[in-house]
């Protein structure tokens, strides 16, 4: 079981930051299907891609109704069940481990706060970067402008800490170029934002 699991399950829940600061993970949009902004995602992926944290499998199952080939990627055992469910393929795999099809991917995902994963966007990146073809890209959500970069403790609901980070709008060139992915396209849609980083 993941720190995730309850929200990955349907139930409403928070992810507190050790700052103190803390925000309602968007359930609903996690286990409904994709669309709206997520479009912005969806159309930008034009080959092979792996979704980093795919949880219930929303835009896995969504690129391969397109006839994208698509590959979710998660620690949750529930969400790689979940992806499955919908007909999409996944791994239980941790993001920054093994990972078939190291620099042949074209499209790398990390949509909905996922850059935040292992607490280092930088670090996250630079494997994303190992993972894409010489063209590929990035693609990152992001948070709105006004933050900048944070990195410390996570938890979801009063459990265990873990290692999180946060990058918004207005940061998310100078970390792209840290990892050797500049940015090459910023977008806004419904209130959320979107990076593409490019590995060429």
């Amino acid at each position: 079981m993941t720190a995730f699991d309850v929200g990955l399950a349907g139930a409403g829940c928070r992810l507190e930051f050790g700052d103190g600061d803390s925000l309602a993970l968007p359930v609903a949009r996690w286990c409904g299907d994709a669309g709206g902004a997520d479009e912005v995602l969806l159309d930008a992926c034009r080959g092979a891609t792996v979704d980093l944290g795919c949880g219930p499998g929303r835009l896995v199952a969504a690129l391969a109704a397109r006839g994208v080939t698509v590959l979710g990627v998660d620690r949750s055992a529930l969400a790689v069940a979940l992806t499955r469910a919908r007909g999409g393929a996944a791994l239980r795999r941790d993001v920054l481990g093994r990972l078939p099809g190291a620099g042949r991917w074209r499209h790398v995902l990390l949509a909905d706060g996922n850059i935040g994963i292992g607490g280092d966007p930088v670090a996250l990146l630079r494997r994303a970067r190992r993972l894409l073809h010489r063209h590929g890209t990035a693609l990152v959500e992001v948070e709105p402008p006004g933050r900048g970069v944070w990195r410390g403790a996570a938890r979801v609901d009063g459990g265990d800490w873990f290692a999180w980070a946060r990058v918004d709008a207005s940061a998310v060139a100078a970390v792209g170029e840290r990892a050797g992915l500049p940015l090459c396209r910023l977008a806004e849609r419904d209130g959320r934002w979107f990076a593409e980083l490019s590995r060429s």
